[in-house]
């Protein structure tokens, strides 16, 4: 809980795939039509770079702490009140809402009313063709000339989801309708050769392996196999720890043990140096990100140049359910591909293990569909942690270890990685022992350290001292290893990334060349602005011109057409989640108006005004605003369409 008409999508760093042409699409013809006063985007300046050395930027003592300062003449002043903008709650960011009692303004267990048309057609037929099993005991209307007159009018301009694959999925309920239909022969056109040229989705699974799964017939043989193994494992470490011996076990006769234990393997697994490899090295990747890192996100910052993405946090246990709302979590786009991980989270072994030899059979492994199972084990929210899974394995490092020994056990060729915090508590960090532990336990191929605890969960930056000196731990680890020893030469590099606090493209170099981490990844940076990924192969600061920024807010609500469908349903679905994305975009604030420099993510800026009106626009954090920025591309919201923005009290009501 993706992405595009476009181009070859790539990084330049030798995986196979082009970087392509980024230029934006005009969107004048988008404005025509709205208010001119209000959308006016005459004077908006074209793409800036702003290049910053060591005599320009301003000394510390510049900054007022937690303020972005911006030039005089955009300020607006608002006597008799804080100018200062409130700092918003991040801890959605990551993994959605908060129970926490002293919320401010939050909307809690917000719902999302679904469109309903006047008629109800039978999708059997939607596609103008073939015929309903239900015949005329089916409750739907099958009558295509009656259906298609009590539809709304159609929306103005070609189908995106036409334009971009030449094919229309959502049929005869697209809003859209009258430019991939001939009335006159009943017939949805369909261009094939775009169709084989598009990318499309994969790591789906179909209506009988979902049916397999809510029976729980799904088989899972090796999971069966290992699980007794790891329970096995737990009994021997807590009867080593209970046990009171004066005789001092040597670290020959621990490992003597667990081998003896491991032998009870049918056949074994395979060792972390035999799996696909893992390549990070100063990989430009996208974190797992809740809600907003859907896969038309994911597309968007692919096509600013991302060279990793990662699925928002899916639950083991409703995988293993076959729901359908968990299994669309790991769906990907081929743009995706090679380089595309599925982040699950999990309170008990046996669902981890099930749940990634699952994923690992159904989905499109073989063709690099998944390129690793990442487990969290640093979702802060109460929901998470209470169950056992999230940072809650962080205070449980035997049973974390277990976990990753079965997931990698049942993964087949594709690695297991790990995302972890600092700690559960801010006076008591442990992630220098437990990676330490984790990289001698040798199941991992890359751990992610996101440098805050559980307790701070967003508040104050985030520790890039602790990842650094925990870096030059698996670093020395690495290095530190005995070649006469076959299993430690074999081993291969655990790569270890720095997560926290990364807004601008100094603060990604700063991590790989002063925190020694082999990369960074990127989480709120890329909600605020995609093109992040654009900075940091250039090395500069890109200040983006509205109509620029437009333009990447059409290419989202396209690449959203396209995963949540055309018709008005669709198109909900699609204005919802352009609304959350826009909550974070709208916190840019562009570096031709700021006054100091470089800027940072916690700073806030009192209340600003654009160079032109669109930027302004763009700058609003009244949810009003954003709907009016989706029905640039939407068209006019449907009845039927509410919004409760997440630290908002109002609902927004459409008139009728």
């Amino acid at each position: 809980m993706e992405e595009t008409t476009e181009k070859e999508y790539g990084n330049g760093n030798g995986n196979g795939v082009t970087k392509r042409d980024i230029s934006p699409a005009p969107v004048a013809s988008v404005i025509d039509g709205m208010d001119a006063q209000y959308y006016k985007v005459d004077d908006a300046p074209a793409t800036k770079k702003i290049k910053l050395n060591d005599t320009e930027s301003p000394t510390v003592d510049a900054r007022d702490k937690g303020i972005a300062r911006i030039k005089p003449e955009f300020l607006i002043p608002k006597p008799g009140k804080s100018t200062i903008l409130a700092p918003p709650d991040d801890d959605d960011a990551e993994a959605g809402g908060t129970k926490r009692k002293k919320e401010r303004g939050q909307n809690k267990n917000r719902r999302f009313a679904k469109a309903r048309e006047v008629l109800k057609f039978c999708e059997s037929l939607k596609d103008g063709e073939g015929t309903c099993k239900f015949g005329n005991d089916c409750k739907f209307e099958h009558d295509v000339a009656k259906y298609i007159s009590s539809k709304p009018a159609d929306l103005d301009g070609t189908c995106p989801v036409f334009d971009a694959i030449g094919f229309c999925p959502s049929g005869l309920k697209c809003r859209w309708l009258h430019s991939h239909y001939i009335v006159e022969a009943g017939k949805l056109l369909v261009d094939e050769d775009k169709k084989v040229k598009s990318g499309r989705e994969i790591n789906r699974i179909d209506r009988d392996t979902q049916n397999t799964l809510q029976k729980k017939k799904f088989p899972v043989p090796k999971s069966d196999q290992i699980l007794p193994y790891l329970d096995a494992l737990k009994e021997h470490d807590t009867k080593e720890q209970n046990t009171f011996n004066s005789e001092v076990k040597t670290e020959e006769d621990e490992q003597k043990e667990k081998k003896d234990l491991a032998a009870t393997y049918i056949e074994p697994p395979f060792l972390p140096s035999e799996k696909r490899p893992l390549n990070l090295h100063h990989a430009k990747i996208l974190s797992p990100l809740t809600t907003v890192g859907n896969l038309p996100f994911r597309r968007l910052c692919r096509w600013f140049g991302a060279d990793v993405t990662y699925s928002e946090m899916a639950l083991a246990l409703p995988l293993l359910q076959g729901s359908k709302s968990e299994w669309a979590l790991p769906r990907s786009h081929t743009s995706e591909i090679p380089r595309f991980g599925v982040q699950i989270a999990a309170p008990k072994i046996w669902q981890a293990v099930k749940a990634t030899e699952v994923l690992a059979s159904a989905c499109e492994t073989q063709i690099s569909g998944i390129q690793d199972f990442n487990l969290n084990c640093g979702c802060p929210i109460d929901l998470i942690y209470r169950s056992g899974a999230g940072s809650a394995l962080l205070d449980s490092a035997s049973k974390l270890v277990r976990m990753l020994k079965g997931m990698n056990y049942v993964s087949g060729e594709v690695p297991v990685t790990a995302k972890i915090r600092m700690g559960t508590r801010d006076n008591h960090p442990n992630a220098k022992k437990l990676v330490t532990r984790l990289v001698n336990e040798g199941d991992v191929a890359a751990i992610t350290l996101h440098g805050r605890s559980r307790q701070q969960r967003y508040t104050r930056v985030a520790d890039w001292n602790y990842i650094s000196e925990t870096a030059e731990i698996v670093r020395d680890m690495y290095e530190a290893k005995d070649e006469n020893n076959k299993e430690q030469r074999e081993r291969r590099k655990v790569w270890f990334i720095g997560n926290g606090d990364c807004y601008s493209w100094r603060d990604w170099w700063d991590g790989v060349e002063k925190y020694n981490v082999d990369s960074v990844m990127i989480a709120r940076g890329a909600l605020i602005k995609p093109w992040i990924f654009e900075e940091i192969d250039a090395k500069q600061y890109l200040d983006k011109s509205a109509t620029e920024r437009l333009d990447m807010i059409r290419k989202f609500a396209h690449f959203g057409l396209e995963h949540w469908g055309s018709d008005e349903y669709g198109i909900n679905n699609c204005r919802r989640f352009l609304c959350e994305f826009l909550s974070f975009s709208c916190r840019y604030v562009p570096v031709g108006i700021l006054e100091v420099m470089p800027p940072k993510i916690q700073d806030r800026p009192p209340m600003w005004r654009g160079r032109n009106e669109l930027e302004t626009l763009l700058g609003s954090g009244d949810y009003k605003d954003w709907i009016k920025i989706s029905e640039m591309f939407l068209g006019p919201v449907h009845e039927s369409f509410d919004f409760k923005p997440k630290h908002k009290s109002n609902a927004y009501d459409a008139e009728g």
